[in-house]
């Protein structure tokens, strides 16, 4: 029987961004990680309305020199160990390597479909950018964006929510 999930995006969903130069960018250190307070709580209703947890990223500062592996390692290890995620999928990848796992290309969100045997039409993309939105569309879930000041452009997602707790009365 196929299973369904919620894809969740790291940076901006589960954790703070960090703001570089004005730009939303990833934590490059474990002591820059720290988990959004309403994550938690969303990734346990999740789990109790039977859907798997996937958390799914892009992480080209590991290429491009400004992230170190170590690094990333505990803040994954810090996800598993205080949130209810089933499953983290990574891309290492730079966009000059066009890769099939970078988003906006569905490659971690397909793979992981294949590996879990999950639905794909009844699962949900959780992000906060174009790059999310599309790899969901592209994957045939049902995609939301997690409205921030930074996302305002971002278009073509099935609805919007302003904080983890209105997913609630949108997904069933």
């Amino acid at each position: 029987m196929l299973k369904k999930a919620i894809f969740w995006d790291r940076d901006g969903v589960i954790n703070k961004v960090i703001f570089r130069n004005g730009k939303p960018s990833s934590p490059w250190l474990f002591d820059e990680f720290e988990i959004l307070p309403e994550a938690p709580e969303g990734l346990k209703w999740a789990r109790e309305k039977g859907f798997l947890n996937i958390v799914f990223s892009n992480q080209p500062d590991i290429k491009r020199g400004f992230l170190k592996i170590e690094e990333l390692e505990k803040m994954h290890e810090k996800i598993m160990h205080e949130l209810p995620v089933h499953f983290i999928k990574l891309c290492s990848h730079d966009d000059a390597d066009n890769c099939q796992c970078r988003k906006p290309s569905p490659g971690m969100i397909l793979e992981a479909a294949k590996e879990l045997m999950i639905d794909l039409e009844n699962s949900y993309v959780v992000g906060d950018s174009r790059k999310d939105i599309e790899a969901g569309n592209k994957a045939g879930c049902k995609t939301v964006l997690l409205s921030r000041e930074y996302n305002k452009d971002v278009k073509n997602y099935k609805f919007i929510i302003h904080n983890i707790k209105e997913l609630y009365e949108n997904i069933h």
